[in-house]
C-alpha cells in the first residue's frame, strides 16, 4: 500500500526544446539587464534603486549584487502578480483592492475598486479560514475571556488553559506521547532543532526542505549532510558513510544521526517516501524529524497527516513537528514527541522560554478546528472536509493532467504545481488568470530551478465543483494562447469532465 502511493508521483521531464527557449529568454533578459544597468550608470535613465553610498563603498556592502540586479530588472517588471492586498477572508473566494502602476511596477497606487476571484492562492486546505461559524464563535469569545495576548513567554506567565488543552489534544491526534505548541510555524523549527542537536551530531536533510529547517540546522552547530530529493538510494550513500567514517577529522561515532524530511514538499507538490525513509533508520539506528506543516489535517482519511496516509505506525517518527496555518485557519506549530524530549524542549527552546505564547484567541481558533476534525463536535462535518479536500485535488489534477499540462507531484498532495517554464510566461498566465476572474500563485527563478516555473494551486475543501470546474475552463483557455500544454504523456485536448466524475460533485 505504501509503496503503490509513493509511485503515484509524477515528474515528467522537461522538454529539450522548451528548456532551451527558457534558457536564451533567461539570457536576453539578463542582457538588456546589464544594459539598462549601463544606462543607470551614465544617467541616461533615471535609477529609482537603493545603492551603496560612494563613502560607504569601503564598508561591507548592505545590497547582494546579483539580488538586487534580478529585482530591479526582472522581477520589479512584473511586481504586480505578487503582494496583492486582500479585504476579504481568504476562502474558497476573496477580495482584493485593485491596483495600476504608471512606472512599470515601482510604485502602485489604489484604483478605489474591489473585486472578487477565486482564490487558488491561499493555503487553506481544510476551509477553517472563516469569519463566521463555530470556530470564530468560539474565537471571539476566548477574546471576552482571555483577551487577545497573554504579553509574556510561555515559560513565564504566558500558559494558560487552553494552551495545556491544545498540546493534549495534538499529541493525542497524532499519535504521540507529549507535545508543546509555539506561537510561530517558522521558529518552531529555528528554534527547536538546535536543542535536538548540536555538535557532534549529524543531520541529514533534504534538499528540498523548507528554509525554517535550513535555519535550525544552521544554528544547531550540528554538521549537515542534503541527500537528492526522495533519493533513497543516496540517502543510504550519505548514512552509510557517516557511519563508518564518524565525525571529521577525529573519526569518534556521531552522538546523533538526525534525517529531516516533510510530509509535503510544497514546491513540488510531493511526498517525503515516509516507509523507505523509516526502513533506513533502523538499519542505521538514527532519528527521524517529520516537519509535517503541510500534511498535517490535509493528507489521511481522519487528517493525521503523511503517517497515516501512509498507514505507518507513529512510534516509528521520533519527532513530530506541524503547523496550524495550512489546514486550521490558525497560526503557530506544534512539536510532539516522547515526554522526556518534551520536558527537555521546555526547558531550552528559546521559543518556549523567549517567545511570546501563541494568541488566546489563535490558540482557541486551533483547539476548535482540531475538535471539528477528530469528530468532537459538529458530528461528522471535520471529516467530511477531509474526505472533500482529497476528492477536489484529486478532480483538478486528473483534468489538469488530461489537458495536457505537466504536472508535478503525488496525487494525495493538496498543493498542485503545473509547469510553466519561460519567464515570460510567469507574468502572462497570473494577469490573464486574473482578467477571468481567477487569482493564482506563480513562481520562478531564484525560488525554482531556471527551467522550472511553475503555477502553484493550493486546492481547498471550501471549493465547489462548479468553481474548480470554472478555473479549468480558465486553464484551458490560457493554457491554448501561452502554449502551455507540453505534456508528451497526455495528448493536449479541450476540457472535458472524465469519466467517473460529474459537473456536481460532492457538494
Amino acid at each position: 500500500m505504501a509503496e503503490e502511493q509513493v509511485f503515484q508521483e509524477k515528474f515528467e521531464k522537461t522538454p529539450i526544446i522548451v528548456a532551451v527557449i527558457t534558457y536564451i529568454s533567461y539570457a536576453i533578459l539578463y542582457a538588456f539587464g546589464h544594459l539598462r544597468d549601463a544606462m543607470r550608470k551614465y544617467s541616461l535613465e533615471k535609477s529609482k534603486t537603493p545603492k551603496e553610498l560612494d563613502r560607504m563603498m569601503d564598508f561591507p556592502t548592505l545590497y547582494n549584487d546579483f539580488s538586487d540586479f534580478f529585482t530591479r530588472n526582472l522581477y520589479r517588471r512584473i511586481r504586480d502578480c505578487w503582494n496583492r492586498p486582500i479585504c476579504s477572508v481568504p476562502g474558497d473566494t476573496f477580495k482584493l483592492v485593485e491596483r495600476t502602476s504608471d512606472d512599470y511596477g515601482w510604485t502602485f497606487h489604489e484604483t478605489g475598486e474591489e473585486k472578487e476571484y477565486i482564490n487558488l492562492g491561499s493555503y487553506n486546505y481544510l476551509g477553517f479560514a472563516e469569519n463566521k461559524g463555530p470556530c470564530a464563535d468560539q474565537s471571539i469569545e476566548a477574546i471576552k475571556k482571555y483577551g487577545v495576548t497573554c504579553s509574556s513567554p510561555r515559560a513565564e506567565a504566558g500558559t494558560l488553559d487552553i494552551h495545556v488543552e491544545l498540546e493534549t489534544l495534538v499529541a493525542e491526534f497524532v499519535g504521540k506521547e507529549s507535545a508543546l505548541v509555539f506561537g510561530m510555524g517558522f521558529a518552531t523549527n529555528s528554534t527547536n532543532i538546535p536543542v535536538l542537536v548540536g555538535k557532534g551530531c549529524l543531520i541529514v536533510s533534504d534538499e528540498m526542505n523548507h528554509t525554517s529547517v535550513v535555519l535550525g540546522a544552521r544554528l544547531s552547530g550540528a554538521n549537515i549532510k542534503t541527500f537528492r530529493h526522495n533519493d533513497l538510494e543516496h540517502l543510504e550513500q550519505i548514512l552509510r558513510a557517516s557511519v563508518i567514517e564518524g565525525q571529521p577529522r577525529t573519526n569518534r561515532p556521531w552522538k546523533k544521526i538526525l534525517i529531516i524530511v516533510e510530509g509535503v514538499y510544497s514546491m513540488e507538490g510531493s511526498l517525503a517516501n515516509l516507509p523507505g525513509i523509516i526502513a533506513l533508520k533502523k538499519k542505521y539506528k538514527a532519528y527521524i524529524y517529520l516537519d509535517e506543516a503541510h500534511s498535517i489535517g490535509a493528507l489521511g482519511p481522519n487528517g493525521r497527516g503523511v503517517v497515516e496516509h501512509f498507514g505507518l505506525d507513529p512510534k516509528d517518527i521520533d519527532i513530530m513537528m506541524g503547523t496550524f496555518t495550512k489546514s486550521f485557519g490558525a497560526a503557530g506549530g506544534y512539536i510532539a514527541a516522547d515526554a522526556t524530549i518534551i520536558d527537555a524542549l521546555r526547558s531550552a527552546s528559546h521559543g518556549h522560554c523567549y517567545a511570546m505564547s501563541m494568541s488566546p484567541p489563535v490558540a482557541q481558533q486551533t483547539l476548535s478546528a482540531f475538535r471539528q476534525i477528530m469528530g468532537l463536535e459538529n458530528g461528522d462535518l471535520g471529516r467530511q472536509r477531509i474526505r472533500r479536500l482529497a476528492d477536489n485535488a484529486k478532480f483538478f489534477r486528473e483534468h489538469a493532467q488530461a489537458m495536457g499540462f505537466i504536472v508535478y507531484g503525488n496525487n494525495a498532495s493538496p498543493v498542485i504545481p503545473m509547469m510553466i517554464f519561460m519567464p515570460a510566461k510567469i507574468a502572462a498566465i497570473s494577469r490573464m488568470c486574473k482578467e477571468q476572474g481567477v487569482c493564482v500563485v506563480v513562481v520562478g527563478y531564484p525560488a525554482t530551478p531556471v527551467v522550472e516555473s511553475r503555477v502553484r494551486f493550493c486546492i481547498s475543501a471550501s471549493h465547489t465543483r462548479a468553481q474548480l470546474i470554472k478555473v479549468l475552463k480558465v486553464l484551458d483557455q490560457v493554457g491554448d494562447r501561452l502554449g502551455l500544454k507540453y505534456s508528451k504523456e497526455y495528448k493536449p485536448g479541450p476540457f472535458r469532465i472524465l469519466p467517473g466524475y460529474t459537473e456536481e460533485g460532492n457538494e
